[in-house]
């Protein structure tokens, strides 16, 4: 009986070699779409994506920050109305691989091909998940801003 003959898919664990910016993007790819446009509002004043996702969770249950999470929302979704566009002309979004670690690999590989200036890795990896979630993303960012922003 071979190596193969033995292997079950559903049973498969992420191997342990994956790049931390790998699963840092599956985590961000969880996200709600609030949470996402919130983050690339952040990563204007922090470009870590772990800490930004920290951050805008403390935003998002009322701890004390600068910006309130309806402003990090709308600030994001400026940046992503901006960067959409980008997006779109690197070409159409590529059919959802089955695997999410090559979908967000995919996703990187297009905004390698984009001018959008100079992005540091949370603006990337935000980025890239929304671009994963065009639909949502784009949906979430249509939405009026609230009152006071």
């Amino acid at each position: 009986m071979s190596d193969r003959d033995d292997y079950d898919p559903r049973f498969s664990l992420t191997p342990v070699d994956e790049p931390p910016f790998t699963e840092t993007g599956v985590m961000l790819m969880g996200l709600d779409a609030e949470r996402l446009l919130a983050g690339l509002g952040m990563a204007s004043l922090a470009d870590d994506p772990a800490q930004v996702a920290l951050a805008v969770d403390r935003v998002r249950h009322g701890v004390t920050a600068a910006l309130g999470f309806d402003a990090l929302v709308e600030t994001g979704a400026r940046r992503w109305r901006g960067a959409s566009a980008a997006l779109a002309a690197a070409g159409p979004r590529p059919p959802a691989p089955a695997s999410l670690r090559r979908a967000w690999d995919q996703a990187l590989r297009t905004l390698s091909y984009c001018d959008l200036g100079e992005p540091g890795p949370a603006a990337i990896a935000h980025l890239a998940a929304c671009w994963l979630r065009q639909e949502e993303i784009d949906r979430c960012a249509e939405r009026p801003a609230p009152a006071g922003i």
